[in-house]
């Protein structure tokens, strides 16, 4: 009889699970290093190997990153996110901005037809963070903050797949952005949200829509020329 492979157990499939959610949840965000082995064994109340399967399978799928020495750390948030990471990593830094543009206005006059007081709220605390992250001078700091109050301008459209299409780019949306500020904050690499907000508030959804699609290509516009002449 030919071999099969076995079914993962449903305890495993659990531990997966609650991985998962912490990842998406962003209890463990992009970045962070997950609690080791013995921890997790502690926090679950599993075997050993019931949890390094789970951290492998998630590993496998995208979502971790295995650093022998260093332990284990999150790379995306979804499995679709992982591979959204690998699959772009070297695109041409245009047709980023251009994708990023093309979503964000859309999903800003979305928001502006479509907010909340809810939502507004939500933006208001998030663009203040954002300014605190630019004084703070700390570059990875703003490029979290910034693309927290991007993807809650993109929340308050109230489009499902755009908002989990938008996520799962997230990342990808996240290392241009880090690229394109650099290592340090400058003048440069500053562009003022506030007007943004303001015309999701006003409802205005073509204004919304200008100043999102602008947003891309105000940083460090000569990243963005393919070095013809027309």
């Amino acid at each position: 009889m030919p071999l099969t492979t076995p079914r993962r157990s449903a305890l495993s499939e659990q531990v997966i699970a609650a991985l998962r959610h912490q990842i998406s949840s962003g209890e463990w965000p992009v970045g962070s290093r997950i609690p080791t082995e013995p921890e997790l064994v502690e926090q679950l109340g599993v075997a050993r190997n019931t949890v390094r399967e789970a951290v492998r399978a998630l590993a496998h799928n995208g979502l971790l990153d295995i650093r022998q020495g260093s332990g284990t750390y999150v790379v995306a948030t979804s499995e679709l996110a992982g591979v959204m990471q690998r699959r772009f990593a070297d695109a041409d830094p245009r047709h980023i901005a251009e994708l990023r543009a093309t979503l964000e206005s859309s999903a800003a006059k979305l928001a502006a037809e479509r907010r909340t007081e809810r939502d507004l709220k939500q933006l208001d605390t998030l663009l203040a963070r954002r300014e605190e992250a630019w004084s703070s001078g700390v570059a990875e700091a703003f490029v979290a903050a910034d693309a927290t109050l991007h993807m809650a301008v993109v929340a308050a459209s109230h489009n499902d797949v755009l908002i989990a299409l938008y996520a799962d780019l997230g990342e990808v949306l996240r290392d241009w952005l880090r690229e394109d500020i650099g290592k340090e904050l400058t003048p440069a690499a500053y562009m003022d949200h506030g007007r943004l907000v303001e015309a999701i508030r006003a409802r205005d959804g073509d204004a919304a829509a200008a100043e999102a699609a602008s947003y891309p290509y105000l940083c460090h516009p000569e990243r963005l020329t393919d070095g013809t002449d027309g």
